[in-house]
């Protein structure tokens, strides 16, 4: 037995299991040609970021686009940042907006798929047998160096002004003990780290292909970084190109803060004798600031968590159509071209994908809502609203609850047509939009139009009052209210007003507004003829006769 396998011996006495044995534990996956295994592998810290969501989005729709399978790690090794039940605020916050995972943490100690554990924290074993074999062969050696002595090293590579610094080279105080020295500091109960013992040479250049930012190339890694902390638990390097290996994962897809790490995973990948996957880094998502641009931030940006959105009560549909507008250029035009199409039908190209970052604005992400949010059925807008309700304005939840064929009667004006009304960008604003259902009208003088006076306003009221017949339908009820103009002053035709301004009071849109705003309180609603069927012949007489008393006064 040589000193590498003796120290591996040494180190890892416990671990009996080899890395044949895991290559026979997680085989190579059966799927079609060209398919491509992505993951999210986010760490539970409670807080999901909306450039994390795209990120898993993103993943999704790659493996979905291909056939392949979309996987959900947990990559808790570092136990400072974990917040207790951290995993289970990750899981919620992909179910919320329709994100569904293949494989992977489902749920608190609940996994699905034959490639686990799928939290970092239950795979100790995994590592620490590769780590046991990178012993063996020379690669990987334990660090005895306290964080005192690092720091050492550190202040004299700035006073000399060193090109790299780090633990690496001549740097590397532990690399070239020799085994009996290894043996005797841990006898003696000395910590240690595992580190890399890097290949990497300081003029050595790296060049790989990033599938949406292109040929990349840098410096290869010098570093002999660590691999096992003091605990045995695995730092994020080591352990993501372990688990991609063992996961048989073929696309990693992250953002572009990762790109300077990639000269020292691919380097991991290869020292374990792994095929490294392909690499896609996401730029990350923008916002306008003073005129400049940064980066979306979950300290000044209410918008950077997702929970945001929930409280808001934007469809997750309404979420995900934003975010693929941002994913790519492309998508704008192929729904236009493909209104009712579901989002799963676009076809999504990773190489579309802008390379400086997309910048997220909310004022849009309204107006593709709005448009979402128009082709929901009635029973889609109410069911999505009492969610919402039900946990944000118990409230309204218990007025639409209340007498729910009213309700969807109310949500279904204007619906079900080739040109719907978008009003709508989130079910947070569907109390305002349906409140004088509810509320009896106020403050009809603000909403009157200037060239109405409240003589006007009344004498109009006061005719239609006479008129009015509940039995009317659509055509017969604006028949109704054309025939009222001539005699009280008004053209019936509004371009026959444009011409002739001056001969008269106003046209068949004042006159109609008058009504409006004194059964609705509003200047601008959906089909009046239906707003007042609903509201029923008792309310709106009850209303009109409320109007012409106020304009009375």
């Amino acid at each position: 037995m040589n000193d590498n396998a003796k120290l591996a011996e040494l180190l890892f006495p416990d671990i009996q299991s080899t890395p044949e044995e895991l290559e026979e534990r997680f085989p190579l996956r059966t799927l079609p040609q060209g398919a491509r295994v992505t993951r999210f592998a986010p760490s539970p810290t409670g807080f999901l970021h909306i450039g994390g969501l795209f990120a898993a989005l993103i993943s999704k729709l790659n493996a979905q686009t291909t056939d392949g399978v979309f996987i959900l790690r947990i990559e808790d090794t570092d136990k400072k940042r974990e917040i207790t039940d951290g995993v289970s605020e990750i899981i919620k916050g992909l179910e919320a907006f329709g994100i569904v995972i293949d494989e992977g943490v489902i749920g608190f100690r609940q996994e699905k798929g034959s490639y686990g554990p799928y939290q970092q924290s239950h795979r100790k074993e995994i590592y620490q047998t590769v780590a046991k074999r990178l012993v063996e062969q020379g690669m990987a050696y334990p660090c005895f160096c306290s964080e005192e002595e690092l720091n050492q090293i550190r202040q004299k590579q700035e006073e000399q002004g060193c090109d790299i610094k780090g633990y690496h080279g001549a740097w590397a105080a532990c690399r070239d003990l020799t085994f009996e020295q290894q043996k005797a500091l841990i006898e003696e109960g000395k910590t240690y780290t595992l580190r890399l013992r890097s290949p990497g040479k300081e003029d050595g250049r790296i060049t790989f292909d990033d599938l949406i930012k292109g040929k990349i190339e840098m410096q290869e890694n010098v570093q002999d970084v660590v691999l096992l902390k003091t605990d045995g638990i695995p730092t994020y390097h080591f352990a993501h190109a372990v688990d991609d290996h063992f996961m048989r994962t073929t696309h990693v897809i992250r953002g572009d803060e990762w790109i300077s790490s990639v000269p020292l995973h691919i380097q991991l990948f290869k020292a374990c004798g792994y095929r490294a996957p392909k690499y896609a880094h996401i730029s990350p998502i923008m916002k306008e600031d003073n005129g400049g641009k940064r980066k979306l931030s979950k300290r000044k940006d209410p918008e950077a968590a997702v929970t945001y959105y929930a409280e808001k009560g934007y469809p997750k549909e309404s979420v995900l159509e934003y975010l693929l507008t941002l994913a790519n250029s492309n998508f704008e035009e192929w729904r236009k071209a493909n209104p009712k199409e579901p989002q799963s039908k676009f076809p999504f190209n990773l190489k579309k994908m802008s390379v400086s970052g997309a910048l997220f604005d909310l004022a849009k992400l309204r107006d593709v809502s709005k448009n979402v949010i128009s082709l929901f059925s009635a029973e889609a807008v109410y069911e999505g609203t009492c969610q919402w309700a039900k946990t944000y304005d118990k409230e309204f939840y218990d007025i639409l609850s209340g007498d729910p064929a009213y309700s969807l009667a109310i949500l279904a004006i204007d619906r079900d047509t080739p040109k719907p009304r978008k009003d709508i960008a989130c079910f947070s604003e569907v109390r305002d939009y349906v409140s004088y259902f509810f509320e009896e009208p106020q403050d009809l003088t603000e909403q009157m139009p200037e060239n109405i006076s409240a003589d006007m306003a009344k004498e109009i009221l006061e005719a239609y009052l006479s008129a009015y017949n509940p039995a009317d339908n659509k055509d017969e009820w604006f028949a109704r209210i054309k025939a009222l103009c001539e005699p009280l002053g008004y053209t019936p035709n509004v371009k026959e007003y444009k011409k002739n301004p001056e001969s008269y009071k106003g046209h068949v849109g004042d006159v109609s507004s008058v009504i409006r705003i004194a059964v609705t309180g509003r200047r601008n609603t959906p089909d009046l003829h239906a707003v007042m069927n609903i509201l029923g012949e008792e309310k709106v007489r009850a209303r009109l006769t409320a109007a012409l008393e106020y304009f009375s006064r």
